[in-house]
């Protein structure tokens, strides 16, 4: 049966991404994506325009999902109980390596210096904060806050810390326990 475009598509962004989530956006290769979808390298280039912009179009996806679970755990929940909500859904989809790995492998090419992919993974990160943001209904330096602990579990998730057996290991495992937050004010911390 023959794809429509959007399927096709759909197929190629999902080869994509599990290519750049471990080889990242210099080391994939576009000629390996189009095999694996039974394509030309051109077919790709003619839907994406080029491999920063698949890269790009990948990381998007990634960060979009992320916000969506997130949103969808909050079920329209506010504040803390949200946070939890939010947290728990997070704390699960960790276990996506390629939806983490892609949020990892944009954030490093930005901070490698190339301005296209620091904007873009800029205004993607931008829509999560304000997903989180916009349900929690909290202040900023909460949301923050619960964020820098979702960093910290990407970094523990990408080095699979529970597969190592160590008291500093165990301690950055620990988990956001409801009341975490209560005192952090904005008159606290800004």
């Amino acid at each position: 049966m023959r794809m429509t475009g959007r399927e096709r598509r759909e197929q190629i962004l999902g080869i994509a991404e599990e290519e750049f989530a471990t080889a990242g956006l210099y080391g994939a290769s576009t000629e390996t994506i189009a095999r694996r979808a039974g394509i030309t390298q051109a077919y790709v280039f003619r839907l994406f325009g080029t491999k920063k912009q698949l890269f790009l179009a990948c990381v998007d996806a990634a960060f979009g999902r992320m916000a969506l679970a997130m949103l969808a755990a909050a079920g329209g929940s506010t504040g803390i109980e949200a946070l939890t909500a939010m947290g728990q859904e997070y704390n699960e989809m960790l276990a996506d390596r390629t939806t983490l790995l892609l949020q990892l492998q944009g954030t490093a090419a930005a901070a490698a210096g190339d301005g296209e992919v620091r904007d873009a993974v800029r205004a993607s990160f931008a829509r999560l904060w304000q997903a989180v943001a916009d349900t929690a209904q909290l202040d900023p330096v909460t949301i923050k806050s619960f964020l820098a602990f979702g960093m910290l579990l990407n970094t523990n998730a990408a080095l699979d810390l529970p597969q190592v057996d160590e008291p500093w290991s165990q301690q950055a495992r620990t988990r956001i326990k409801p009341g975490l937050f209560a005192h952090i004010t904005t008159e606290t911390n800004q």
